[in-house]
């Protein structure tokens, strides 16, 4: 699948570029009342290249956690991850759209998870100007279990005046098969299924957002393809706020994410999560 991702960017390299941009983004991670991780930082950076009727997205990210290292969490190192996320997207016509995934888990020195890969298809339908549905599957495959993921996300765009709202629903129905008894799938459900609303208003160069996610969820790909829960926790809820500014070509965006958990081996619970992110991207 990487591969033919490639393939295609570079047969339409030399096309007509309509629209692109980079980003870079650092998110500060701190963790409360959890067994095995103090705080941590990632790094991430990618490209939006819009060609023709083709539109290709790639992200790298890397990630450097502190842990707990004792008799009980049996950790001897800090943890240590690279990730990378391809998506490829092409427009049919004005109705419909297909998008196309795929994630590697280049490195994670203390997870069972280590070389995980994650595909996807989905298909996107243009309503109208206002709305519009796309529903993607993904599986990912680990070396001890596979996850199966059902995307539905459906989105209404309206503008008052100078303002331009948009509002999404998602649903999340994941399915985990266990190939051989471990300790990251032990403990979890065998599906779950969570929902999330966003909001996200625009206006005169500012940016405002908004979200919250219900119900339990494991091992879990968020964020459009481009973030992937690979480590033995459970989720029940989420909630996010951000703030952004256009400035020139450049869009600068803080976000702050709440997170609340169960670590799954050891039955942990409460374990909150709280992530400062600041995004930078430069369109061109």
């Amino acid at each position: 699948m990487k591969y033919l991702l490639l393939l295609a960017l570079t047969t339409h390299l030399f096309s007509q570029t309509i629209h692109s941009s980079v980003s870079t983004y650092v998110e500060d991670k701190t963790f409360k009342n959890s067994l095995q991780k103090y705080d941590g930082i990632a790094y991430g950076i990618g490209a939006d290249i819009h060609i023709d009727s083709s539109a290709y997205k790639i992200t790298y990210e890397y990630g450097d956690t502190n842990t707990k290292q004792n008799t009980r969490t049996k950790l001897t190192e800090d943890l240590r991850t690279d990730k990378i996320f391809l998506k490829y997207m092409y427009e049919f016509n004005d109705a419909f759209k297909l998008n196309v995934h795929y994630i590697n888990i280049l490195h994670d020195n203390i997870a069972i998870t280590d070389g995980g890969e994650s595909y996807a298809v989905g298909i996107t339908y243009n309503a109208s100007k206002s709305l519009s549905s796309n529903f993607t599957q993904f599986v990912t495959n680990y070396k001890d279990f596979t996850v199966s993921q059902s995307d539905l996300n459906i989105v209404f765009k309206k503008k008052f005046s100078n303002i331009k709202m948009k509002i999404n629903y998602i649903s999340k129905y994941i399915n985990i098969d266990e190939k051989n008894i471990n300790t990251f799938t032990k403990n979890a459900q065998s599906s779950y299924l969570t929902t999330g609303v966003k909001l996200h208003l625009h206006s005169n160069g500012y940016h405002f957002g908004t979200a919250a996610y219900l119900g339990k969820r494991a091992f879990a790909i968020m964020d459009d393809g481009f973030k992937i829960q690979h480590h033995a926790m459970e989720f029940d809820r989420t909630y996010a706020l951000g703030v952004g500014k256009n400035i020139s070509n450049f869009v600068l965006r803080f976000q702050y994410i709440y997170q609340r958990a169960t670590e799954l081996p050891p039955k942990n619970k409460n374990v909150e999560i709280q992530v400062m992110r600041l995004v930078a991207n430069y369109k061109f």
